[in-house]
């Protein structure tokens, strides 16, 4: 983990919060035992065991932290390698989507 502030901002997908245990599993997000319904994730995992497609040791999110993920798993930098955000790192939540353009719309 991280332990200093980005300097950039990121929009990234909360997939685990204070209290969870999470694994991945070829991109897969495995929350307190169970595999995750993410029919919005790409398949760059598929068949890919490197850029962290896959956390098979299962961690514990701490208190006042989130564990956050981009969608694009196989491409994407997120808590996989910068480990759990804490709360005062997050600046807001997401209100739209533009991309892909068939998906534009408000969430």
């Amino acid at each position: 983990p991280t332990v200093d502030r980005a300097d950039v901002n990121f929009i990234k997908r909360v997939v685990a919060g204070p209290g969870d245990t999470i694994a991945v599993r070829n991109g897969h997000v495995i929350r307190n035992g169970r595999e995750v319904d993410e029919p919005y994730i790409s398949d760059t995992c598929d068949g890919n065991v490197g850029r962290g497609c896959n956390l098979p040791e299962a961690i514990r999110v701490p208190a006042g932290h989130w564990f956050m993920m981009g969608d694009n798993r196989g491409e994407s930098d997120d808590s996989r390698f910068w480990g759990p955000v804490p709360d005062d790192w997050v600046i807001g939540g997401a209100f739209a989507t533009y991309w892909p353009p068939k998906r534009i719309g408000v969430l």
